[in-house]
């Protein structure tokens, strides 16, 4: 299955804090915003993708455990890019000072501010 697009940007532009929301409301729901604002919804992955993805995140979380260097995060997490774009990737890892300087509510949050 491949993700669905919707280019709501007519009828209403989400804020930053609109999307959280959304998010929050429809949690069965993998929700990402592209950097045109456009809503992306995403359908779930696949057995082969799911298997590759779960070697991906242990690999990515043993280098990290290893050299303690910053947190690893799931694709359940998501993150608000330098493009405006709000992804949630297969697996992420963010530098352990730049993790520490976020607040305890945006590290609470579904999209945390990684620009």
């Amino acid at each position: 299955m491949t993700a669905l697009t919707l280019n709501l940007n007519s009828l209403i532009q989400l804020t930053r804090e609109q999307f959280y929301q959304l998010c929050e409301e429809h949690p069965d729901l993998k929700l990402e915003r592209n950097a045109q604002g456009e809503l992306v919804i995403m359908p779930p992955t696949g057995g082969e993708t799911g298997r590759s993805n779960v070697n991906l995140i242990l690999q990515v979380g043993y280098w990290n455990e290893q050299n303690q260097l910053g947190e690893v995060f799931d694709s359940s997490t998501g993150f608000t890019l330098p493009n405006g774009a709000d992804r949630s990737p297969d697996v992420s890892w963010v530098e352990k000072s730049r993790w520490d300087s976020l607040t305890k509510e945006q590290k609470e949050k579904i999209y945390s501010s990684m620009s």
